[in-house]
């Protein structure tokens, strides 16, 4: 114990002082910049083709949910992200790794009143992902500054090789959006995609809203292959697709009382 925890402490130093690992980020479409020493902050190389926004957010019509659906989206996801699928090699609930998954309303949204939920939401998986909140809680609690909020748009991102698999990300997330690899995910992908970096064990995972996609003027996965059950876009746009819905409908978003402002939001 005394041996693990001096190993903790001396890559926690190193990282600190900016000395990181080999970078796991080659041969990425777009690039994936290494953080320099005076910028703890990777960046996608701009594009002129690229989507911007000065707070991405997205709103989800749970009426347009179904089960089919749910695995539709995570497949999207899954694939172009290099998710691995330990189903078969290891059952441990520990060891799956999900960056959007179908989780009951009641789990979803625990504080909400649901003494006479309407059968449509208690019968329905709702899709939950990383909120991208306005004021997230793992940023602040990230140690190396491998979590972190771009300043650009909203987006909380990781950098992959600063990570050094702490989990104090994981124990500030209430809304259980991380995962970690416990295994070398690489053995579990079906087909390696060279678009996108594998990760390594030992390292943090979750939902980044496609920010490589946006910066080649692409939709998110999921909501591309949502069927108009997910709409993204700016929310500080109050003619944007999003701000427009939500004029339009009543929403709600997961654990308001926590102030971490969520960026996703949900018409129920």
């Amino acid at each position: 114990m005394e041996n693990s925890r001096r190993s903790f402490l001396k890559i926690a130093g190193l990282s600190v002082l900016g000395v990181s690992a080999g970078s796991m980020l080659i041969g990425v479409t777009p690039r994936l910049l290494r953080a320099s020493d005076g910028d703890a902050q990777p960046k996608f190389t701009s594009r002129p083709e690229a989507m911007t926004a000065t707070r991405w957010g997205m709103v989800i019509d749970t009426r347009k949910i179904d089960h089919d659906l749910n695995m539709k989206l995570q497949e999207a996801c899954h694939e172009i992200h290099n998710v691995p699928d330990h189903v078969g090699i290891s059952n441990a609930p520990r060891h799956e790794i999900k960056w959007i998954w179908p989780t009951e309303f009641k789990h979803a949204f625990p504080n909400q009143e649901a003494q006479f939920l309407s059968s449509r939401l208690e019968h329905t998986e709702l899709p939950v992902l990383c909120n991208h909140c306005e004021n997230p809680p793992c940023v602040q609690a990230c140690p190396t500054k491998a979590t972190f909020k771009r300043d650009s748009d909203g987006i909380v991102l990781m950098d992959f090789h600063r990570c050094i698999g702490c989990r104090f990300c994981m124990a500030a997330c209430p809304y259980g959006a991380r995962s970690f690899n416990f295994r070398d995910p690489r053995p579990a992908i079906k087909t390696i995609r060279d678009t996108f970096p594998t990760r390594s064990k030992g390292v943090v995972e979750k939902c980044n809203f496609c920010a490589e996609r946006l910066a080649q003027g692409k939709l998110p996965a999921c909501v591309e292959a949502s069927e108009g059950a997910l709409i993204f876009g700016d929310l500080n746009d109050p003619g944007s697709d999003v701000r427009k819905l939500l004029d339009e409908q009543f929403a709600i978003r997961r654990k308001p009382n926590l102030g971490t402002f969520p960026s996703v939001f949900y018409i129920v």
